[in-house]
């Protein structure tokens, strides 16, 4: 990926962030996506390795804060709580406002925030957009909600055989 399509890193799971890059890189907030990034679609609950990865991220002093395009308010609210965090739904990425008002909502600057998130077409240009940092995952399922299909088959193409930091 390049340009305005491109992750500062590219990491096959949430959990496999190291949190000690994190800390050395003066972030002090981390911006997650819900769907397909925290919690596989279709589902209400992020699993084990994503609960423990934010409460490690939380130990480190980093806050988080869910900035999701999920429409449904309080399910995103409500997974946003499970996992410690503050929420911004309806975000409309990649328009850049919602990341701002995340920013502003946690007390950070644009340099001390990263936004993890599973597409490079919402999460990944909404980050470039608002000139913070972005890490691309790839998502925990196949499954992706009717609108996000035509954009996977442009992603491939834009990724190409982009390797993932903890895939074989």
């Amino acid at each position: 990926a390049v340009g305005a399509l491109a992750a500062e890193r590219y990491v096959a799971r949430v959990a496999l962030i190291p949190v000690t890059d994190l800390v050395s890189a003066g972030v002090r907030c981390v911006l997650l996506d819900r769907d397909n990034t925290c919690v596989p679609l279709g589902s209400s609950q992020a699993p084990q390795e994503v609960l423990d990865w934010i409460a490690e991220v939380h130990a480190a002093g980093i806050s988080t804060c869910v900035v999701s395009n999920n429409i449904h308010v309080r399910e995103v609210t409500r997974s946003a709580r499970l996992l410690g965090s503050q929420a911004v739904a309806c975000a409309f990425k990649p328009a850049p406002f919602s990341v701002w008002v995340a920013l502003r909502k946690m007390g950070v600057s644009r340099g001390e925030a990263v936004l993890v998130g599973d597409q490079v077409f919402t999460d990944v240009l909404a980050a470039r957009l608002a000139d913070v940092r972005a890490i691309l995952v790839r998502p925990q399922t196949r499954r992706d909600l009717w609108y996000a299909r035509p954009l996977r088959l442009l992603e491939r193409r834009v990724l190409g055989a982009h390797r993932f930091e903890g895939e074989r």
